[in-house]
């Protein structure tokens, strides 16, 4: 029987093992998966065996690359259909992006990143991959200010580190004075933009949901290459579904405020 102290050891190695694969690396020689946990390759061998041997990871017959198995696709689509927010916001989701074109996706705060728990291609934002699980900077994205809008000046520094803030492109905000003024004129109209701040091309606009207790619970936003989404021409007519698109989501949630409330950012 493995002790406390063993179990908890294995369970920490097998968890970096299988953090070391991300969007930017998906498939990896055991060689690269050493180097990335720290450990010795015949150490790092055994455990990709054990991961293996659970459907945890797969191993590709003809590169011999490792990836993430089917196990985590199930325990992915488990975690999916028991979280509210991506239940309540699915249809409605899919709905936008099957009758605008756009991309229409759903994400929450963890920590100073947003993280994708929806992504809906439309036939003018097609993909061949997913966002769902990735993470984003929130001060660069649309659904990132929308989950910034109840936030205090103090709480943002606090939660966005020093300045400047990271840049990716030259829209992109860099001081928290910056980022301030466009959240104050975001939270009067009830939604948020985003024009080629995190890639150049492209664009979204976002609108904050709200659960049953009135906090900010998450966002949901519409995107798209400039040309396809036209915030120039059409920010005011997407602007109000995106907000109708968040009110219904908010309401599934048990909020029972009024449709539209915009409240201002604190200072």
């Amino acid at each position: 029987m493995v002790s406390e102290t063993g179990g908890n050891q294995s369970v920490e190695r097998a968890s970096a093992v299988l953090r070391a694969f991300t969007p930017g690396r998906p498939a990896l020689r055991v060689s690269d998966v050493a180097a990335e946990v720290g450990l010795g390759v015949s150490t790092t061998s055994r455990l990709l065996a054990t991961l293996e041997a659970a459907e945890l990871v797969q191993r590709d017959p003809v590169s011999q690359l490792y990836e993430l198995g089917p196990a985590v696709l199930t325990m992915a689509g488990i975690a999916l259909n028991n979280d509210p927010i991506y239940r309540q916001a699915r249809p409605v989701a899919q709905r936008l992006a099957w009758e605008l074109g756009l991309g229409a996706n759903v994400a929450v705060r963890r920590g100073s990143s947003l993280f994708y728990l929806l992504n809906v291609e439309g036939q003018l934002a097609q993909k061949s991959f997913s966002l769902m699980g990735q993470l984003n900077p929130l001060h660069a994205t649309g659904m990132g200010k929308s989950l910034l809008l109840d936030t205090t000046a103090k709480q943002r520094a606090e939660l966005l580190g020093a300045e400047p803030l990271p840049g990716f492109t030259s829209h992109t905000h860099t001081t928290l004075d910056a980022l301030g003024t466009d959240l104050t004129a975001a939270a009067g109209r009830g939604y948020t933009t985003e024009i080629e701040e995190l890639a150049l091309g492209r664009a979204c606009i976002a609108a904050p949901v709200r659960d049953h207790t009135g906090e900010i619970a998450a966002a949901i936003s519409l995107s798209g290459a400039l040309s396809a989404i036209a915030l120039d021409e059409r920010e005011a007519e997407l602007g109000a579904l995106i907000v109708e698109a968040a009110d219904t989501v908010s309401i599934g949630l048990g909020y029972l405020g009024p449709a539209h409330t915009p409240s201002p950012v604190r200072p």
